[in-house]
């Protein structure tokens, strides 16, 4: 079986042995004025592709209890926290990992899929198009919760992965920091959920939602790779930090890089949360 790192379509899936991969729902509603952070686990009980599990954003792939220490609004879960997660799913080496959700991979899919090339895994991809591109295919949903035979894993980060520390991303001539807001927000224009707007000074900005086509679906890798490196100028891949509000969807700018053949950036996990958690950092605006 060829294993899949970064995206897989819905045939794809459908043509894997059932007991050789481990799908995950990750759909999720950003917790915000008006949302229901609940709504996407709900969700997955009235439907889901069959034989999924349930990854929660805030429950699975974060760890809440941690906001306080300035690490944004989704602190990444310790390390057996996360290897709990995957031991509770089933998770084995070699087993190959399809994550999804409604927003082409831009929320909680391209989340799990980070974490689990932080601690070494290379055989997880995510399901381009999401759930909508499953119900498209006309096939069928399962109903309820999935439960699969626990296994026992003990996993660690790659801290050159990421950072948590704010002072290494602000005035780093050696490194480029990609900002995946949506324009207003990095503008400062609006900002719906943080204490403040704006952004990290000489942060650039790449929104996440133009690595997709109209469809929802990702844009080719030559597209992406074009894209990237015009954006990236004289900076190489492995000099490239990216951040968004909270440590989510930016890691759907470091699934394009990756499926555009440009490998090796890292994140700035806390990202826009956690460097406004302090008053006295630096905002820019405009």
């Amino acid at each position: 079986m060829s294993l899949h790192t970064t995206l897989i379509t819905v045939d794809e899936l459908v043509a894997l042995p059932t007991q050789d991969v481990l799908i995950v729902d990750c759909r999720f509603e950003l917790a915000a004025p008006g949302r229901d952070s609940t709504k996407g686990e709900q969700d997955y009980r009235e439907g889901h592709i069959p034989g999924a599990v349930y990854a929660s954003l805030d429950r699975d792939l974060s760890d809440l209890s941690r906001q306080a220490e300035g690490l944004g609004r989704h602190p990444l879960p310790l390390e057996q926290a996360f290897s709990a997660v995957l031991s509770r799913w089933g998770w084995r080496p070699g087993l190959q990992v399809v994550c999804y959700d409604a927003a082409g991979g831009a929320l909680a899919a391209a989340r799990l899929w980070w974490l689990l090339r932080l601690v070494g895994v290379s055989d997880v991809a995510v399901l381009d198009g999401g759930f909508q591109a499953w119900q498209a295919a006309g096939l069928p949903l399962e109903k309820g919760d999935v439960q699969r035979a626990a296994t026992h894993m003990s996993l660690h980060y790659d801290a050159a992965r990421f950072t948590t520390d704010h002072r290494a991303v602000f005035q780093q001539p050696a490194q480029l920091l990609i900002d995946a807001r949506a324009s207003p927000r990095y503008r400062g224009e609006v900002e719906p959920i943080d204490r403040a707007g704006g952004h990290v000074p000489g942060a650039v900005n790449r929104p996440f939602s133009e690595n997709l086509d109209a469809q929802g679906r990702f844009r080719s890798p030559d597209e992406l790779r074009r894209d990237f490196t015009a954006l990236l100028g004289a900076f190489a891949p492995s000099q490239v930090v990216h951040m968004c509000g909270s440590g989510v969807t930016a890691c759907h700018n470091l699934l394009a890089m990756e499926y555009a053949g440009l490998s090796g950036s890292r994140l700035y996990a806390p990202s826009w949360s956690g460097w406004v958690s302090d008053p006295a950092r630096p905002i820019e605006k405009a």
